[in-house]
């Protein structure tokens, strides 16, 4: 994700903070930023664990104007129940709807429309969205279902984007793998959501 923001038209300077970090996500190092992002890989219970101290924090920061990313588990940590909070709306497993093109929770490549378009994006055990009626949100994404697969919203003065699937997966993630994407490797959806997160317009509500 940091080589995504990095690449994309914006060229974000990025910096990581945790427990073996020089930085440690505080007000103060907030106050800097103009995006937080919560990246993918682990358990939602077991993260948020590690997380939860420092939730205040980041729902001020959004609050204030900054915006959150979540990439799949950062995406189910959007929503409470649990997590920061942020989503307007609630969180599910795909692979657990009706219909749904895989029920696996192995890495897979899954096809979605963005923006109206076919594609392929690299996938494992990601969410959907169910946003409340009237949220001042945009859906970038849907899955095979028609549920949302990538969303930007509202959040006080800020903004919350989240995705399901992967757009920042580069040619390691499917080498390692053994899958192929369909479309090529490709990260325009990548940046187009972040791009659009950070910058797009909302609808009111």
């Amino acid at each position: 994700m940091a080589a995504l923001l990095r690449s994309g038209p914006t060229k974000f300077r990025t910096a990581y903070c945790g427990p073996d970090e020089d930085r440690q996500i505080s007000p103060d190092e907030l106050a800097e930023a103009t995006v937080y992002v919560q990246p993918g890989g682990g358990q939602v219970s077991r993260t948020w664990r590690q997380l939860r101290d420092y939730s205040s924090y980041v729902r001020d920061f959004v609050n204030n104007g900054g915006t959150y990313l979540g990439f799949c588990l950062g995406a189910y940590l959007a929503a409470g129940n649990p997590g920061f909070g942020l989503l307007p709306g609630d969180v599910g497993q795909y692979i657990d709807t009706p219909g749904a093109s895989t029920d696996s929770d192995d890495d897979t490549v899954v096809p979605i429309t963005w923006r109206g378009q076919q594609r392929h994006m690299y996938f494992q055990d990601g969410p959907l969205f169910r946003l409340n009626d009237g949220a001042p949100a945009t859906v970038l994404a849907t899955y095979n279902t028609g549920a949302p697969a990538a969303v930007v919203a509202g959040y006080g003065s800020g903004r919350v984007g989240v995705v399901g699937p992967h757009p920042e997966a580069d040619q390691g993630w499917y080498r390692d793998a053994r899958l192929t994407n369909p479309d090529g490797i490709r990260f325009d959806l990548g940046y187009d959501f972040v791009e659009t997160a950070v910058y797009g317009q909302l609808p009111t509500k």
